[in-house]
C-alpha cells in the first residue's frame, strides 16, 4: 500500500528511510528521532519503507507533505503474493538457500552468505522467495544441512518441529526483501537487522548508497531477546546466525555508519565495519521545547518515561523502588508511557511484582502523557533502568528539563550524562536504590546536577546540530561519482556456488 503525501516533486536529494516497528506507525524514541529529522529538512524529499507487523497499522505521526510515500513492509499477517519457482529457477533458489543455511551454521562457509542473500533477494523481488520458504522443500533443505557430519548443531538432534519453526522465522524475517526498493538518492536504515534488507538489495541492484544509524545495537538486542526465547538451540543457532551475518554484511556494505554513541561504534567495528566508515552523531533535542521543569513534587517521587517493554527492565526499577520505600515510606514511583501490542503480559507481570513486594499502591502506570515534559516534572529524580539503549531521548529530554537522573550504564548513557547524573550497573536494584536515595536525600546536590544537565544538553546535544549533520551527510552520499563500498562504481552481481563446486560438504550430499 502506497500513501502519497503531497503533490509537488522536490528536485532535492531523495532519502528513503528504512524503519522497523517505529516511524510512522509507532511512538517511541526512534520515532521521535525520525520525525525530528524529517521535519528539520523540508528541503529534502523523503520516502519511508516501514517494516511493520501486519501492514494494517495506522499512521500515528502526522507525516509532512515532503514525505512522498509511506510503504509498509509487513513481516506477519498474510504472506506476500507470488508463486514458487519452477524448473531452473527452483534449482537456483534451492542452491542459494542451501548455501545461505550453510553459512549460518558452518563457520567455514560464512563468506558465502552475501551471494546467497542477494540471490534470495532477487527471488523475493520476483515473488518467489516466500512461497518457496513456505513449502516442504525448504524444510528438507534445512534438515539436510543441519544434519551434516561435523556441524555443532547436529549434536543437539534437531527435530522436524525445530525445522518448521526455524524456517517460519526466516520466512518472516526475509519478507522486507519484497518491499519496493529505492532506485535513487540515499537509503537510510534507522536500525540494523531486517530494516536494512531493502537497503542492501537496493545497493546491490541499483547502486543506491546505504546509510546506517543504529540507536541500540540491533544484534545485541537479538541476543538478549532470544536468550529467554521459547525455542530450542537448533532454532536459535539458525536465527541468530542470520542476524549476526546480516549485521556483518550491513556493516561492510554501508557507505557510512552513524552510531548515536561510541559504545555502538565498538560493536560495529567488532562486527566488521571499517573505522573510516563510522561517524558518531549524537541525538539532540530542542532546549526551548524542554525548558526547566520548575518546582519539584513535595512528596519524594521517582519518575520514568518510555514504552513498557522487557528491554526497559521495569522489574529492576520496581525492586529498587521497594528498597527506596523501605527507607522513605512516603515515596512514589510514577511510570509514564504506552504498552505496545504484545506487551500486556509484561506490564501485568510488573504490576504483580509491585503488589507482591507490598508497594502496589505506590507504583502507578499512568500511560501515555499528552506532554512528555509533565513526566519529567513529576519526579524529583528521573530514572532509566534499561538493559540496552543507544543514546536515549528520555534521558537527554529529562536533562534539558533540569532534572537529576539515575541511569543504567548501557549504550551511550554515560556519554550523555557525564558528571550531571548518577550511573549504575544494569540489573542491580540495590545500586539503583542507593543512587536514588542519595539524590532524594540531598536537594542542593539534586538541583546542581539538574542545572549541569541542562547546560550539558545546550552545549553538546541540540537538535539543530543533529539535523545539520545529517543534511550534510545526505548531500555527501548523493554527490555524483560518490564511491559506494562493495560496488566498484555500480551493482555487483552476486554469484552462488553450485553444488558441484561446493567443497564444504560431503560429496554424498552434493547431488
Amino acid at each position: 500500500m502506497h500513501v502519497p503525501r503531497g503533490a509537488r516533486d522536490l528536485n532535492a536529494t531523495r532519502v528513503t528511510l528504512l524503519t522497523e516497528g517505529t516511524y510512522p506507525h509507532s511512538h517511541g524514541g526512534v520515532s521521535v528521532w525520525c520525525d525530528q529529522l524529517v521535519r528539520g529538512m523540508p528541503d529534502i524529499g523523503f520516502d519511508v519503507v516501514a517494516v511493520t507487523g501486519t501492514g494494517r497499522e495506522p499512521l500515528v505521526w502526522d507525516v509532512p507533505a515532503h514525505v512522498r510515500n509511506v510503504v509498509p513492509a509487513p513481516m506477519w499477517g498474510p504472506p506476500p503474493e507470488g508463486r514458487p519457482p519452477r524448473g531452473r529457477r527452483h534449482n537456483q533458489l534451492t542452491a542459494a538457500y542451501e548455501q545461505f543455511l550453510t553459512a549460518l551454521l558452518d563457520p567455514c562457509a560464512e563468506e558465502r552468505f552475501p551471494a546467497a542473500l542477494y540471490a534470495m533477494a532477487r527471488a523475493a523481488a520476483d515473488g518467489m522467495l516466500s512461497p518457496f520458504l513456505r513449502g516442504d522443500h525448504a524444510i528438507r533443505v534445512l534438515t539436510g544441512v543441519w544434519n551434516r557430519p561435523g556441524l555443532a548443531v547436529r549434536e543437539a538432534r534437531p527435530s522436524l518441529h525445530d525445522a518448521l519453526t526455524a524456517t517460519a522465522l526466516l520466512e518472516h524475517a526475509l519478507r522486507p526483501l519484497t518491499a519496493p526498493l529505492p532506485e535513487h538518492g540515499v537509503a537510510h536504515a534507522v536500525s540494523g537487522g531486517v530494516a536494512a534488507l531493502p537497503g542492501l538489495a537496493a545497493l546491490e541492484r541499483h547502486g543506491v548508497p546505504l546509510l546506517l544509524t543504529e540507536h541500540g545495537v540491533y544484534l545485541r538486542e537479538r541476543y538478549l531477546g532470544y536468550r529467554t526465547g521459547p525455542y530450542r538451540w537448533p532454532v536459535k543457532a539458525v536465527v541468530l546466525g542470520f542476524f549476526r551475518l546480516l549485521a556483518e554484511e550491513t556493516y561492510r556494505r554501508a557507505a557510512l555508519i552513524t552510531p548515536g554513541n561510541r559504545y555502538n561504534r565498538l560493536w560495529e567495528e567488532q562486527g566488521g565495519a571499517a573505522a573510516e566508515a563510522i561517524r558518531t552523531v549524537y541525538n539532540g533535542v530542542d532546549p526551548a521545547a524542554f525548558p526547566p521543569a520548575g518546582p519539584e513534587p513535595g512528596r519524594p517521587t521517582l519518575s520514568w518515561a518510555g514504552r513498557v517493554d522487557p528491554i526497559k527492565d521495569l522489574e529492576t526499577l520496581i525492586r529498587a523502588f521497594a528498597v527506596v520505600r523501605g527507607r522513605l515510606p512516603e515515596a512514589r514511583l510514577r511510570l509514564f508511557g504506552g504498552t505496545p501490542r504484545g506487551g500486556e503480559a509484561y506490564r501485568a507481570r510488573c504490576e504483580a511484582l509491585a503488589t507482591e513486594l507490598g508497594h502496589g499502591e505506590a507504583v502507578t502506570f499512568e500511560g501515555r502523557v499528552d506532554d512528555i515534559k509533565d513526566a519529567y516534572a513529576a519526579g524529583n529524580v528521573v530514572m532509566l533502568s534499561s538493559i540496552s539503549e543507544g543514546f536515549p531521548f528520555t534521558l537527554i529530554e529529562a536533562m534539558s528539563c533540569g532534572r537529576a537522573t539515575v541511569s543504567t550504564d548501557v549504550g551511550g548513557v554515560r556519554e550523555a550524562v557525564g558528571d550531571s547524573g548518577l550511573v549504575v550497573p544494569p540489573r542491580d536494584p540495590e545500586a539503583m536504590a542507593s543512587a536514588a536515595l542519595e539524590l532524594l536525600g540531598d536537594p542542593p546536590r539534586r538541583r546542581a546536577m539538574g542545572e549541569a544537565a541542562r547546560l550539558r544538553v545546550i552545549e553538546q546535544f541540540t537538535l539543530r546540530q543533529t539535523v545539520d549533520t545529517f543534511r550534510s551527510i545526505y548531500r555527501e552520499l548523493s554527490a555524483p561519482g560518490r564511491y559506494v563500498p562493495g560496488t566498484a562504481g555500480g551493482p555487483v552481481p552476486a554469484r552462488v556456488v553450485t553444488a558441484a563446486e561446493d567443497t564444504s560438504r560431503p560429496r554424498s550430499l552434493a547431488g
